[in-house]
């Protein structure tokens, strides 16, 4: 599964599915959110072999999204698993950073 853009319909039916998601909160304007775009596409295309769902959020789109899981500060990767959060990062990263939180969750080496 390549990469998706969220709207909150769309989140919502992702996040029913249970499914190991990795979300970032973003924005147009944001400049550290520009250059994090291409990792996160990058891990899209890394993991679409399994059964990981990779998206982005843009907060000024959907601003109840962003409220409803505390973003202050963006760009923001949410990691969410059966519905709930257990991780998060604040501010752009490495790509290592964002495999390591997708690895540890699905159980592969890290």
């Amino acid at each position: 599964m390549a990469m998706i853009h969220f709207n909150e319909e769309g989140f919502n039916k992702a996040l029913d599915s249970g499914k190991l998601m990795m979300v970032d909160f973003w924005a147009t304007w944001c400049g550290p959110c520009q250059m994090l775009g291409p990792v996160i596409e990058q891990l899209a295309e890394e993991y679409e072999s399994q059964d990981v769902i990779i998206g982005k959020v843009d907060v000024d789109e959907n601003p109840e999204l962003a409220k409803k899981y505390g973003v202050m500060s963006i760009p923001t990767v949410v990691f969410l698993k059966d519905g709930e959060e257990f991780d998060r990062k604040v501010g752009a990263m490495p790509a290592e950073v964002y495999a390591d939180a997708l690895d540890e969750a699905l159980g592969n080496e890290v």
